[in-house]
């Protein structure tokens, strides 16, 4: 497990029941990034990975 694992496992144990939509979850991202402007290209790339994951289907 790496360290960064935590944060995900702490996410599926607090709110893994839930169901989120894609627009909620773009704006807690954008809301993250307002207040960590330091994490905007990794959070974009997260984005970006999760927009294309079905072109790697294709």
């Amino acid at each position: 497990m790496y360290f960064t694992d935590r944060g995900i496992e702490e996410l599926a144990e607090r709110r893994g029941e839930e169901q989120v939509s894609l627009t909620w979850l773009a704006d807690q991202l954008r809301r993250f990034v307002d207040l960590n402007p330091e994490f905007e290209v990794p959070v974009d790339r997260l984005a970006t990975w999760l927009a294309r994951l079905d072109d790697d289907e294709d």
